[in-house]
């Protein structure tokens, strides 16, 4: 039988927040094969069958819980942009170490969200995050493409290069941690890239515009 509080839980939200930091704390403890609406009942200290009310499934909870991923997530990278001068590559560093705050900050989302588990893209929440998400990267990296080139190249070689370091971040430094010694920092690696896209940025084409045969004689 619903008590009058947990009733009044379900009304204001509160329950559907409840239920969704169960899960993120289920995710840290276990990882996404251990997220259990049940689990989640017990934890926010309601009955099994009250998550129905905000969820239909264990989809549903996920996608809830990427959706704050991903809301986390625009804010750490707006929060960097937002001390940034308006140089385009400062921009583009920004985004990058909101990226790696993220990544520090929310590990268990960071490699949720990114995990390849199954999340109803027609939520209208999570499908605003997300889009937004990837609206950050594209409006930074505008500036630096070459003319010519296809914006997506930038944005997928941005995206590549700053979620690979997070993750080999993550993962090495705490399987080895004397690798922090000699683990070098984003910014200097970010360095390389500036320079690169500085000079074919000369040449009007990326690196991989040249393997569609682009700027050969």
């Amino acid at each position: 039988m619903p008590t009058a509080a947990s009733l009044k839980r379900k009304r204001d939200g509160s329950l559907r927040n409840d239920l969704i930091d169960a899960g993120v704390s289920l995710l840290r403890d276990r990882g996404p094969d251990g997220l259990s609406l049940r689990e989640c009942a017990a934890n926010a200290g309601v009955s099994h069958a009250a998550p129905g009310y905000h969820f239909k499934n264990l989809m549903g909870l996920s996608t809830a819980i990427a959706a704050r991923g991903y809301r986390l997530f625009c804010e750490a990278m707006k929060q960097r942009l937002a001390a940034a001068d308006e140089a385009p590559f400062s921009r583009l560093e920004a985004i990058c170490q909101g990226y790696l705050d993220y990544a520090s900050a929310h590990p268990e989302l960071f490699l949720f969200i990114f995990s390849g588990q199954k999340f109803n893209e027609s939520d209208e929440e999570y499908d605003a995050a997300a889009r937004e998400a990837y609206a950050i990267l594209r409006e930074v990296c505008a500036p630096l493409v070459p003319e010519g080139s296809e914006p997506a190249h930038l944005e997928i070689l941005v995206w590549s290069f700053v979620h690979g370091y997070a993750h080999l971040s993550m993962t090495r430094k705490r399987e080895n941690p004397e690798i922090g010694l000699t683990w070098p920092d984003l910014g200097s690696l970010l360095q390389y890239l500036e320079r690169a896209l500085a000079a074919d940025k000369a040449e009007g084409l990326l690196p991989g515009d040249r393997s569609n045969g682009h700027g050969s004689s």
